[in-house]
Order: structure tokens, then C-alpha cells, then sequence
């Protein structure tokens, strides 16, 4: 197709601020997405090991997002993963919608369009394949892709290692508050509650990529998000009140603090307003994991070691289920932002 159908086509105001995303990846110019190294987090030497932390909650209060890199998921693992989503992604349609969810039926996990069909009624240019990967108790493998043959082992290793990577980087925010280490992965769930979901995105080529968005500008609902992409820029921050697109790192694992963390952190942490951007000539596609709390077991209020009289709570306590909800219902109070769906 040469145009795309109207329903794709972004309000007007929203897009002037719709660029060339491979011109802009390009721009040295302005600020960037912080690159935090993890190579000595766990150092032996006090100083590597403190500097190291510093960066990461730095990037954690000024930004809400990072390029993390020597995060300690090997690149032959990651590498899996990919290549099993973008298998998954080249099979006929006739295969993928054997997978198919059912938003209707409330249930979101398995392969969707937002080609298809979307809540807020304006659609967005993207598939997607939606399931829990941990902890190994809480997921459905009778959903998960049984083509590539390697989806299962790869995409289970990973959550497995990204679920460690998690507990560090908690461990490094919560020492950051002033916390023990431990505190804010027990005020998420632990190991045994809280939830790992993957979205793979998959952007399809956009011949008129200047009107329509792959995502729509949301912050994550989740405590932490982490993110692998196939090298195509798309991802873009708000900061500072501009579109800032994030350039390709190598080896890089993106991350983002949450709503979660933000709320628990009564707002020292960011939780960064975002969106997806397309193009018309390369495929684009990012595999995010969702930290998530247990929707109904925590309420979600700042920790009371985070507020004082001079910074009393920003936010009120609700349950995960009641912020999704609160999320979906009302406009984030964000620059007027799009509402977020209920997978971001």
C-alpha cells in the first residue's frame, strides 16, 4: 500500500513533532539517553564499585531510561532470543493466528494486532506477542510459540538472567533511598510475585511513517521494563519537553524505571514518558519485559522513608490493578499525553 488507512493517521497538533527517525538517530547534538557500564557493579574495589552504582541511580533520578551495557546476559543468548522472535514473526499469518489472544475475553497473552483493533480507537502500526516468562510457576507454556524450536529454551534462559539482572539493579535503587538492599524488590513482590511479561513489538515497514506512531506516548506501569531491539531506531523520550530518539548501542540492554518505582520512590526515580516511532524502509522489533507487582496483593504508595515534611506524598495509595485502571481512564498528567494500554 502506498497511504495508510485514516485510522492510523495521528492528530493533528501530535505531528509535527513525528521526524525521520534515521535522521534523527544520527543528530550528535542535544541530550542523550544516558550508557551506563555495568562492568563493575559487583567490584571488589570500593570506588569502581560505588562509581558504578552512582551512574546507574544518576541515570535512574535524571532520566528514567538508560543503554545498560556489560549487563552480564551473554550476547550468544541474546542473540537466541531475536533470532527465535523474528522467526516467530516471519511465519504466514495463518500460523501466528494460532496463537492468537483474545482482548475481548480479557485474555492478552498470545499474538495480537494493533493493526486490528486497539481500545482507544486509534490504531497504531504494530504486532505484538504478549506472554508471562516468570517466574516458571506463573507461565502458560501451551501459548508460547512451538516455531522456532528454539523459542521456549532461549526465551526461558533469558528471563531467568534478566530476572537476576533485576534484583541487582533494585538492590542498587534501593541504596540510593537510603534503603537496605533488599527493600524494594520485597515492596514489588520478591522472587516468588513478581511477574516478568514479554511484548516482542514487531513494526512493519510505514509507507507514510511522518503520520502514524508504533506506540503511542505511555510511561510503564511496571517497576522495571528492559528492553532488546534488532538495531532499528524507533524509541523516542520525552525530556526536557522535546522528542529525544535514542541511538543504537551495541550489546546494550535498554532500561526503564516504571510507575511502580517512581510511586515507591515518591518520584525521586523517573518514569519516563515514551513512544515508538516507524519507517518505511527497515522492520523494526524490540522485545520488552515488564517487571510487574502482584495486581492485587501490594498497595503502591511512596515508602514512608521517602517523604518528609518538605516532600510529602505525590501519590496516593492504590493497588496495581487500581493504578492500570486509573492509568486507562484518565490522561496522565504528563503534557496531555495518550492514554496508556494496559500492555505498556
Amino acid at each position: 500500500i502506498e497511504r495508510i488507512p485514516k485510522e492510523y493517521i495521528r492528530p493533528e497538533e501530535e505531528r509535527p513533532s513525528i521526524g525521520d527517525i534515521f535522521a534523527e538517530e544520527k543528530m550528535d547534538g542535544g541530550p542523550q539517553v544516558p550508557t551506563v557500564d555495568l562492568k563493575g557493579i559487583n567490584s571488589e574495589d570500593l570506588e569502581v564499585r560505588e562509581k558504578c552504582r552512582e551512574e546507574l541511580r544518576k541515570a535512574a533520578v535524571d532520566w528514567g531510561v538508560m543503554h545498560l551495557v556489560n549487563h552480564g546476559i551473554p550476547e550468544e543468548l541474546t542473540g537466541r532470543v531475536k533470532a527465535a522472535g523474528e522467526g516467530f514473526f516471519g511465519q504466514p499469518i495463518e500460523e501466528k493466528e494460532k496463537y492468537a489472544n483474545d482482548q475481548a475475553a480479557g485474555n492478552v497473552q498470545g499474538y495480537g494486532s494493533k493493526l486490528a483493533n486497539n481500545a482507544s480507537g486509534q490504531l497504531e502500526w504494530e504486532d505484538y506477542f504478549f506472554h508471562c516468562v516468570f517466574p516458571e510457576d506463573k507461565t502458560d507454556l501451551s501459548i508460547w510459540p512451538k516455531t522456532p524450536s528454539d523459542y521456549i529454551d532461549a526465551t526461558r534462559e533469558y528471563a531467568k538472567q534478566l530476572r537476576a539482572l533485576t534484583t541487582m539493579v533494585l538492590a542498587v535503587l534501593s541504596q540510593g533511598l537510603g534503603l537496605e538492599e533488599g527493600r524494594l524488590e520485597k515492596e514489588v513482590g520478591g522472587m516468588e510475585e513478581l511477574l516478568l511479561q514479554m511484548k516482542i513489538n514487531y513494526y512493519p515497514k510505514c509507507p507514510q511513517p511522518e503520520l502514524a506512531l508504533g506506540v503511542e506516548a505511555h510511561t510503564d506501569v511496571s517497576a522495571l521494563t528492559f528492553i532488546l531491539h534488532n538495531m532499528v531506531p524507533g524509541l523516542q523520550l520525552f525530556y526536557e519537553g522535546k522528542w529525544v530518539t535514542a541511538k543504537c548501542v551495541p550489546d546494550s540492554i535498554i532500561m526503564h524505571v516504571g510507575d511502580t518505582v517512581e510511586i515507591l520512590s515518591n518520584g525521586k526515580y523517573k518514569s519516563i514518558l515514551h513512544r515508538g516511532v516507524v519507517n518505511r524502509e527497515k522492520v523494526r522489533v524490540s522485545w520488552a519485559v515488564f517487571c510487574e507487582p502482584p495486581k492485587e496483593k501490594i498497595i503502591l504508595q511512596p515508602l514512608p522513608e521517602t517523604v518528609s515534611e518538605a516532600d510529602p506524598p505525590r501519590f496516593p495509595p492504590r493497588t496495581f490493578a487500581q493504578h492500570i485502571k486509573h492509568k486507562l481512564f484518565r490522561l496522565t498528567d504528563q503534557e496531555g499525553a495518550d492514554t496508556p494500554k494496559p500492555d505498556e
